[in-house]
């Protein structure tokens, strides 16, 4: 996951590529460059300790989806804590090699990129997912549409869990199905994890 935001004008003048640190697994303490790019940085090492913190340190056979992937933090964060694999989609030429050339580095062989926009892979399905990191730059109202195509296009195996990121004022609906397991906020971001329920367990919710 990335955070895409518009940079500011201060910020337009600081745009250089920095490090990516894994916090926890099999690849903690490592790092791995990031590339150049306009609004492109690692997701805040205190996010994804908190992130992980609901997850579980442990995500052992669990086959994961980091959609919007930018320097793929999260993805490889998964990795190092023994996820079965990971598929990254990144829409950007540079920014998607970059994951490359670090999953090389780490000589993680049990992952793929896709350079593609998340909504058009979304529209093709594969085989459903136990884990998804949905985090889309800000302001561009791609959240929701993710949600409801992850849902309706068979994504998501039963019980899944999906982590969505979104600015605090925007309005997210998801799929009646998904319970919200956990949320915070911190400044202008909100993050959510849901779990998806099967169609029974949602009518027995709805009911009671």
């Amino acid at each position: 996951m990335k955070r895409k935001r518009k940079p500011t004008q201060n910020a337009s003048r600081r745009l250089a590529g920095g490090k990516l640190r894994i916090i926890g697994g099999d690849f903690r303490r490592r790092q791995l460059p990031v590339l150049e790019h306009p609004g492109l940085r690692p997701t805040p090492d205190r996010v994804r300790e908190t992130l992980f913190n609901w997850l579980g340190q442990a995500l052992y056979r669990q086959r994961v989806l980091d959609l919007f992937a930018g320097t793929g933090a999260l993805g490889i964060e998964a990795l190092s804590r023994e996820a079965a694999s990971v598929h990254f989609v990144e829409q950007d030429r540079g920014v998607a090699e970059q994951i490359r050339t670090n999953l090389e580095t780490l000589k993680a062989t049990n992952a793929t990129v896709s350079t593609q926009d998340a909504l058009a892979f979304l529209a093709k399905p594969e085989a459903p997912f136990d884990l998804v990191f949905l985090d889309p730059p800000f302001h561009h109202e791609l959240a929701t549409p993710c949600c409801k195509a992850l849902e309706e296009n068979g994504w998501l195996l039963p019980g899944a869990m999906i982590y969505v990121e979104t600015e605090t004022a925007l309005t997210l609906n998801v799929p009646a199905n998904w319970a919200l397991h956990r949320e915070t906020t911190a400044g202008e971001s909100t993050a959510r994890l849901y779990q998806r329920q099967n169609a029974t367990s949602a009518l027995a919710a709805d009911s009671a």
